[in-house]
């Protein structure tokens, strides 16, 4: 499979409003942006823009990025990388539900980025917050559009208990949230609207409550777990809402960290990402080669975007998500238990 394959979502193609008609290529392989805000560790603007350039001469088209991701500086940079590009070459994808206010109490390693901007999230998914978080998106951007808006972190495991997440659940449906996307995909704003979640749960509450075109799924279809195959993803490819794959490394485990979630990874999946890497050796193939490469295999995947420290860590993905691998691993795999003998694999 090559970096600059293209394959495409959107059910729109009946639809007769705005610019936003018609079906939206992507790149199989994107760039998830959140190392351009400085996830874990800082990043200074030269590296940022040098990945972004990496990026754009091996082939990858669609970004993804979000407010969130260095409490806007993500959005900053890939905005100032991509400007002098041609619109019409790329697709850009960006998120909502958190309005970032001005806080110049924030410090370095606030949620994770090394050197954030002085912004706040504040958690809204109503239909002016989301009308909103669009508007400053493109002003952060410097473009006249996103392609594809995803609805950032809803979940039951995100906002945990308390009512909290059917306060923010009940601000998509009955707020209005859904309606707003509605509303910009119709009228050409956006090309296609989604979820950007870790909880494949949500997406299947939201494919009920609105007419989704997407989702991003981060580290719940990965080489490591499959439980969301039957539940959405089958689901997905019937209704023709296609699936990114992010975080394709489940945080890293699968790429040679030790972290699982975000967190430090527990003692049992340490020791299935031992037994998975032992097949693949067994098959001359790395454990990051495989993981970018078996979620695509199924139907309803149209991109993989795992993200970069580094041209050469960028690189380096490519060159994984282009590596041939027998077809006998998967087998191996399927024989020992560590993938789901119904999941569709590569060819």
């Amino acid at each position: 499979m090559n970096v600059h394959d293209t394959r495409m979502i959107g059910r729109s193609a009946g639809r007769s409003a705005g610019r936003g008609a018609g079906p939206l290529p992507l790149t199989c392989m994107g760039l998830g942006c959140a190392q351009l805000g400085g996830l874990y560790e800082p990043m200074d603007d030269a590296d940022a823009r040098a990945i972004v350039d990496a990026a754009w001469d091996l082939g990858i088209r669609y970004f993804d990025t979000a407010p969130y991701y260095g409490f806007t500086l993500s959005e900053h940079r890939l905005g100032a990388a991509l400007r002098q590009r041609q619109r019409a070459d790329y697709v850009v994808s960006t998120k909502v539900g958190r309005l970032m206010r001005p806080d110049p109490t924030v410090n370095p390693g606030d949620c994770g980025w090394g050197a954030p901007l002085p912004f706040r999230p504040v958690f809204d998914y109503t239909y002016d917050g989301i009308r909103r978080s669009h508007e400053d998106s493109l002003q952060r951007l410097g473009m006249d559009r996103v392609d594809i808006l995803y609805v950032h972190d809803i979940g039951r495991t995100t906002h945990g208990g308390h009512g909290r997440h059917e306060h923010y659940w009940n601000q998509l449906t009955d707020g209005g949230g859904f309606r707003a996307l509605t509303q910009l995909r119709d009228e050409g704003s956006v090309r296609a609207f989604g979820l950007g979640v870790n909880e494949w749960e949500a997406v299947a509450d939201a494919m009920d409550a609105c007419d989704l075109d997407c989702a991003l799924l981060a580290g719940r279809y990965t080489l490591l777990e499959q439980a969301s195959r039957e539940p959405l993803l089958d689901r997905c490819a019937e209704r023709g809402i296609g699936i990114v794959i992010g975080g394709p490394f489940n945080s890293g485990i699968l790429a040679g960290t030790r972290k699982f979630n975000y967190e430090d990874a527990p003692a049992d999946v340490v020791a299935r990402v031992q037994a998975i890497d032992a097949t693949c050796r067994e098959a001359g193939v790395s454990v990051p080669a495989a993981a970018l490469q078996f979620p695509m295999a199924h139907p309803a995947v149209v991109s993989c975007i795992p993200g970069a420290q580094s041209v050469a860590q960028l690189r380096q993905n490519a060159a994984w998500f282009a590596q041939p691998i027998p077809a006998d691993l998967w087998g191996a795999l399927a024989g020992r238990g560590l993938i789901d003998p119904r999941a569709p694999v590569p060819a």
